[in-house]
């Protein structure tokens, strides 16, 4: 399984945010990345939905409350790496 990747649409970022996009970048690409491999590691059969949805809660438990709460990932993001987790798990 490659490693997700969080990459921020430069468009979508006010001033300051496009100044910090890399490490923004960074950051929520680990947090991601350890959200995926604690679910993976935790996984049991569950429908790729719930896996989307616990990727995501444990994304955001991983990043400080203010990156939390404007982090919104496309659900097609998520899902795509909920799909690969269910795939090698099964």
């Amino acid at each position: 399984m490659s490693e997700p990747h969080v990459t921020l649409d430069s468009s979508q970022l006010t001033p300051p945010a496009q100044k910090l996009r890399g490490p923004l970048e960074d950051q929520l690409s680990s947090a991601l990345q350890r959200a995926t491999e604690k679910v993976r590691a935790d996984y049991h059969g569950e429908p790729v939905e719930e896996v989307s949805r616990r990727l995501l809660l444990e994304t955001r438990a991983a990043l400080h409350p203010d990156i939390a709460e404007a982090f919104s990932p496309g659900d097609g993001e998520l899902r795509r790496v909920a799909e690969e987790i269910v795939r090698l798990q099964s």
